[in-house]
């Protein structure tokens, strides 16, 4: 056998390389998107609502958007495809791209990339979140986040698990860990009559966010039933339908209290 026939054998015996296969691009479970958002942050906001919320809020508005299994699958690169078509006016009103849900931090590697390609790109990054949400977790999208509008639905421990379903600690962890990175944060306080607007539940909480110096403003949102028609098609018991929205009078005590404490607050 010639060498030159013992070296082309061997050739063909060898193990070849083989080129790995490509992962897969990364992508997350969303809702809908909004290009034109007025209330998601500052300026004209891209509204990016994704699937998954581990709260049962009794009042919430996109009960929809509760189960991560739902919505549509969507890959990073379709979402930027679509945001980049906005930055010119998202420029020109000094907006941006706010992620909400749901929750997004139930979809952490999803979330922090949208952002991360956000901020490469120069545009303004809005995280709407409960804080339901574990440090670890937090840090990964945080690093890549703007501002943060964090919605604490209760102080009162009691009325907090009554709203919600679960307990107020993650939350307000993730509040003093917002204050302790220097994160500027916008805190959004649902008042519903009968339920949040106990004096105990609105000045614990006026008395908590009061030292952090991260906290830009607070936000009072006036309960509604906007949501209800949702919870009715779903086959779900809606069970503030009773449920008035608070009356002029009741949203100024509860502005007055946070005022007390030396906060911003915006209706």
């Amino acid at each position: 056998m010639s060498t030159q026939h013992l070296v082309d054998m061997r050739a063909r015996l060898a193990p070849r390389d083989v080129a790995p296969s490509e992962a897969p691009p990364l992508s997350g479970r969303i809702h809908s998107l909004e290009s034109g958002g007025m209330v998601d942050g500052p300026g004209i906001r891209f509204v990016v609502f994704t699937q998954g919320c581990p709260l049962r809020c009794l009042y919430c508005h996109n009960p929809d958007t509760q189960a991560l299994c739902d919505g549509r699958e969507i890959s990073v690169d379709a979402l930027m495809a679509e945001i980049t078509k906005y930055r010119s006016y998202m420029k020109f009103t000094g907006g941006g791209v706010t992620i909400t849900g749901g929750e997004p931090l139930m979809q952490r590697d999803f979330t922090a990339e949208v952002f991360r390609r956000c901020q490469a790109l120069g545009i303004h990054t809005t995280l709407d979140t409960s804080g339901f949400a574990s440090q670890s977790v937090a840090a990964t999208v945080l690093e890549h986040v703007d501002l943060v509008m964090l919605c604490i639905k209760a102080f009162d421990p009691d009325i907090h698990t009554k709203l919600t379903g679960v307990p107020r600690e993650p939350s307000l962890r993730f509040a003093e860990y917002l204050h302790s990175i220097h994160k500027p944060t916008w805190i959004r306080f649902v008042l519903v009559p009968g339920i949040t607007d106990q004096p105990q539940n609105v000045e614990g909480l006026a008395k908590f966010l009061a030292p952090m110096s991260n906290i830009e403003k607070v936000e009072i949102l006036p309960f509604h039933k906007m949501g209800e028609y949702k919870w009715e098609r779903m086959g779900f018991d809606y069970e503030l339908k009773d449920t008035p929205s608070p009356t002029a009078a009741q949203v100024q005590q509860v502005v007055d209290t946070f005022r007390q404490y030396n906060l911003t607050v915006e209706i």
